[in-house]
Order: C-alpha cells, then sequence, then structure tokens
C-alpha cells in the first residue's frame, strides 16, 4: 500500500497564466542609425583583417599547392581521372629545406604503370619551383579504392 501512495501526485488547478512580456522595436536603446554604423564598424575591421600565413609546406601554403597542382596533371592510363582525384595519393609532406616526400598507392599491384607511376609522380614533384628534392614512398596499405576518390573523380567516371 505504501508503494501505491509513493506513485501519486497532486495536481494543482490555475485559471490562467500571465504570458511573458514581448519585446517592442519602441524598447531598443540604440536607433537604426547607430545600429547600421556599428554594423559598418565590425565589416570594416572583420574585411581589413588578414588571413594567417600558411607555411610554404602547409596545405594552403605555396610549394604544398604547386606539388598538388603537379599531381593533378598525372593522369592514370586506364582511368580518364589524375592520381589525386582518383586518391592514390594519400599524403604529401613538405619539409622546411625543400624536400617533398608523397605516398602514394596504385590500384593494384599489377597495374601496368607500377614500374613508371612512381618515377614520373618523383620527377613532377622535383620540378615544382621550390621543391629541392623529391621522394615517392609506394604503399598497399591501405588498400586503395574507390570510396577514395574526389566527388569530380567519382562525377567524371559517372558514378555519382
Amino acid at each position: 500500500m505504501s508503494m501505491e501512495a509513493d506513485k501519486r501526485f497532486d495536481i494543482e488547478e490555475v485559471d490562467g497564466v500571465t504570458p511573458p512580456p514581448r519585446a517592442h522595436v519602441d524598447d531598443a536603446e540604440e536607433s537604426a542609425g547607430e545600429k547600421l554604423e556599428r554594423k559598418k564598424d565590425y565589416l570594416e575591421g572583420f574585411l581589413a583583417q588578414k588571413p594567417p600565413e600558411a607555411s610554404s609546406g602547409e596545405p594552403g601554403g605555396a610549394v604544398y599547392e604547386r606539388v598538388i597542382d603537379a599531381l593533378k596533371e598525372i593522369y592514370d592510363p586506364e582511368i580518364p581521372v589524375n592520381i589525386y582525384d582518383l586518391g592514390l595519393i594519400y599524403g604529401v609532406d613538405v619539409h622546411e629545406d625543400g624536400d617533398v616526400l608523397i605516398t602514394m598507392t596504385l590500384t593494384t599491384p599489377h597495374c601496368p604503370v607500377a614500374e613508371s607511376m612512381p618515377g614520373e609522380v618523383e620527377m613532377r614533384a622535383s620540378a615544382v619551383p621550390g621543391v629541392r628534392d623529391a621522394e615517392v614512398n609506394l604503399v598497399w596499405d591501405p588498400p586503395w579504392g574507390p570510396n577514395l576518390m574526389s566527388d569530380e573523380a567519382r562525377l567524371e567516371l559517372g558514378m555519382l
């Protein structure tokens, strides 16, 4: 019987509740002109800020972006998509002294260009201004799969 008593609750009936006061435009402390001036000041300050400079070897940096652009000029001979958008490039590391390490894979170990593709990647990356030396590290793990392709590559191949 005591458990049933614990489950009970009291109900209080009320006739009504007064709604909270609503905000009115007349209650604003600043005029529309003052508000517009404040917004202009904020916008001018925002536009005057310069983005932080990225190191040349970081994504967004000059050398890094030029290496990526060079890699986008290399196409897989069997698929009409560049190797970067195809997802064959796993990483690009640009060191301060201008050395570049590119980690990449191929679609399959039996790829017809397995012997020549890493050399071409190395040659193209070495030709980028600001690059002292380029090295390609060919890896098979993780294995390449269509899920690594960019949306542009999927669209080009009709997979999107």
